[in-house]
């Protein structure tokens, strides 16, 4: 799963590992035997989750297969939840690698078109330590960009322990929710680079 999610940054991939406890190894950006059996460890935890909880359609679990493990558990209930009003809710977005994470700051910048979609580059977005997920709504099969639609799907299944962008009071992330933590970013980002617990 990951050594395809996460092919082009083997240190990314330890880093989430150690983060969900399935890695013990040494940090060195070689995908080794302990760094597979890593790998065999998350998915195994990933199943159990989703055995527990429930499955969904095949984006969205790709999507959240690739959260920290106690950021499944609480996309899984918060999908859930969302789905049980009728709406038609899935995770279009989970861990992204600070590679990706750069390459969406680029959109609609240093003249690509239009529009921006996110003022985080890499290491600056809960998305990169595997505690953030955005959802789209869909509409008769097709994806919505109605606010309002956005607006109830949190309405409906906004927790506690879970932070909604559409709260912020600057760049209004409606599609984003994450793990509310006590730590600053800049602590978690550091916790995750270091191998130490953060969630």
């Amino acid at each position: 799963m990951s050594a395809y999610l996460f092919a082009d940054d083997v240190l990314f991939a330890q880093r989430l590992f150690r983060s969900a406890d399935c890695y013990a190894g040494a940090f060195t950006s070689v995908w080794d035997t302990a760094t597979d059996s890593a790998e065999t460890s998350f998915v195994q935890r990933c199943d159990a989750i989703a055995t527990e909880l429930t499955s969904f359609d095949q984006r969205s679990e790709r999507c959240i297969r690739t959260l920290h493990p106690r950021a499944q558990e609480a996309a899984r209930r918060f999908l859930t939840t969302a789905r049980a009003g009728g709406m038609d809710v899935r995770i279009i977005s989970g861990t992204r690698t600070y590679a990706e994470q750069n390459q969406l700051y680029r959109r609609g910048r240093y003249g690509t078109p239009p529009p921006v979609v996110t003022n985080a580059r890499g290491g600056q977005s809960n998305h990169n330590f595997g505690i953030a997920w955005d959802v789209g709504v869909f509409v008769n099969g097709a994806y919505s960009q109605d606010e309002q639609q956005y607006e109830k799907v949190a309405a409906n299944a906004l927790s506690a322990g879970l932070e909604w962008g559409g709260n912020w009071a600057t760049f209004k992330d409606r599609p984003h929710y994450q793990l509310a933590l006590t730590l600053s970013l800049t602590e978690i980002r550091a916790r995750f680079e270091a191998g130490q617990a953060f969630v």
